[in-house]
């Protein structure tokens, strides 16, 4: 039995502009045990499908079960086996962080856990602010209360949609140790996240969505294969010539160009030198998963243009 399965999801929003489809057919199992990624774009559909998965919407077409209980016909049992961290700051005002988690247990009907919250406290670096009211936390600290909220009826399953958004290096390290160790020892964790490395470092399996369709689901090893690219990277200050600018992903001083083979590299060269560019700190590296994201998103924008 599948930890998460979704069965032919649609769901169509209505706007002032007409109908809108947010997702379009999606199916997918997730497995017991799994680091399962979710990409795509913005408006891609990744939150809507964790909104439909965790009972906040409702499916306009098919079926999503989370340990065989359907979300819309049994969702306590659904809602009870998960534990969801969402991308908003959502938290109340009038209670401190202890309060907070032990208020959370209550929706759950768990009591006597405070082992438990001590350990949440502690793994998540939230032990010397038990005591402080909500609103005197930082947003990262907030983010932190909201795992520990997700994680306080000890779910089996953890839905994590864009936890390190706008936080700090040492949140994100914190949180992929503790989230690494629940899924050693048998926690289900769905993953949505724009950082790339993060999602290629952690997740066993991973979904691509691009405008609400399943464009590429795979292991994370056999995405990383499937793509013959290597890249040519190196920094420069100077802008680049036309024909490689239509190429090149720019961030900052780094600029990077795919290359199928050694020839085309050569290719990219020419022209940088043709152009006067002298460039710095050249490597040519295998396509890591944000190179496999951008072929897969432009390969899904030219089959819907075809």
């Amino acid at each position: 039995m599948p930890a998460v399965s979704f069965q032919s999801v649609s769901k169509i929003f209505p706007t002032s502009r007409g109908p809108f489809q947010a997702l379009q057919g999606v199916s997918l199992d997730i497995q017991e045990g799994e680091f399962f990624g979710l990409l795509g774009p913005n408006g891609a559909g990744k939150t809507t499908l964790i909104s439909i998965l965790a009972g906040l919407s409702r499916a306009s077409q098919g079926r999503v079960t989370v340990l065989g209980h359907d979300v819309q016909a049994d969702f306590a049992a659904a809602r009870h086996r998960l534990g969801v961290v969402p991308q908003e700051l959502v938290f109340d005002p009038f209670f401190n962080v202890r309060e907070t988690l032990r208020l959370q247990s209550g929706y759950f009907g768990v009591k006597n856990n405070d082992a438990w919250i001590d350990e949440l406290l502690e793994s998540l670096g939230l032990a010397d602010k038990a005591t402080a009211n909500m609103r005197q936390l930082s947003g990262g600290m907030k983010r932190r209360v909201l795992v520990a909220q997700a994680l306080v009826h000890k779910p089996p399953i953890i839905v994590l949609d864009e936890p390190t958004a706008g936080v700090d290096v040492e949140l994100r390290q914190t949180l992929w140790q503790f989230v690494a160790r629940l899924n050693k020892r048998g926690h289900t964790v769905l993953l949505t996240t724009h950082y790339l490395e993060e999602a290629e470092a952690l997740c066993h399996r991973i979904a691509m969505l691009k405008n609400g369709r399943v464009v590429a689901l795979d292991s994370t090893s056999q995405l990383l294969k499937s793509t013959n690219i290597s890249v040519l990277q190196f920094k420069t200050d100077a802008p680049l010539p036309a024909a490689l600018a239509g190429l090149a992903r720019v961030t900052g001083r780094i600029v990077q160009l795919p290359a199928q083979d050694a020839a085309e590299i050569e290719h990219h060269l020419a022209a940088l030198r043709q152009a006067g560019i002298a460039p710095e700190d050249v490597e040519i590296r295998r396509a890591d998963l944000e190179d496999v994201f951008l072929q897969v998103m432009n390969a899904a924008a030219e089959g819907q243009t075809s």
